[in-house]
């Protein structure tokens, strides 16, 4: 099996400090949810990720994107890059970065979660026939895509695997495994399409999206659980899982 070869000094250099990891579960009612997959190349999907993940067949990257209207810190919206991969036998998406647009749902979401959060402004909009994401870091556009020819999904076609955020934790440096659930009222699918995409912004210059895979957006209420296992980033899941 393929495991990440990436440093980990270098990774943790830019992570969060969680002082616990016991947060109570986080609702999010009333989100716009959108994400878009890309093929990435197959030369660096291992040096993307820790040694305690493993890359997937073809390499993924996901953008993943919330715009809610009620949380505990007022509306917010948020964009990840993630790379996608397995822990152990179970799919999951490594966190490269993440810009939210509320600061103090982005302290939250580091100090609690184990986000690596930048400030910025995220926008998504909806039109009958695309939807477009954008995300502006310090005046610069670092990340634009389009969602086109929408189609209807059924709820049930539609599944987002949970986090696995690099932070440091009272246990050590660990990835922690987010999982957000979603109550979905409404789904569709469409092409994606990626016009900007600043690579050295977002810390990952050796990334490269080659060809599109899918998108979808959905209206969901999304849950947050506590966390419930951290992971060694040195180790594989079978060896360094740690339940909470």
């Amino acid at each position: 099996m393929l495991s990440g070869t990436a440093s980990i000094d270098l990774l943790a250099a830019r992570v969060p400090t969680m002082a616990s990891v016991a947060a109570p579960p986080l609702e999010l009612a009333t989100a716009d949810v959108l994400q878009a997959m890309y093929e990435t190349e197959t030369e660096t999907r291992q040096s993307l990720l820790p040694p305690g993940l493993h890359p997937t067949d073809p390499p993924i990257v996901n953008w993943l994107f919330y715009r809610c209207t009620t949380s505990p810190w007022g509306p917010f919206a948020m964009a990840q890059t993630r790379i996608e991969c397995r822990s152990g036998v179970r799919l999951r998406a490594f966190l490269v970065a993440a810009v939210v647009d509320n600061a103090a749902a982005a302290q939250a979401l580091q100090c609690d979660w184990g986000f690596t959060v930048r400030a910025g402004e995220v926008s998504l909009q909806r039109y009958y026939d695309t939807t477009h994401a954008r995300v502006v870091v310090d005046g610069c556009t670092t990340l634009e895509l389009t969602i086109a020819d929408p189609e209807p999904l059924a709820a049930s076609d539609v599944q987002y695997v949970p986090n696995m955020n690099l932070a440091r934790t009272p246990n050590g440096l660990r990835l922690v495994q987010v999982e957000p659930r979603y109550q979905i009222t409404r789904a569709e699918r469409g092409r994606p399409l990626v016009r900007i995409f600043d690579r050295s912004i977002w810390g990952v210059p050796e990334l490269r999206p080659i060809h599109p895979v899918s998108a979808s957006l959905v209206a969901a209420d999304v849950t947050v659980p506590s966390i419930r296992f951290l992971c060694r980033p040195d180790l594989w899941a079978f060896e360094g899982t740690e339940k909470v």
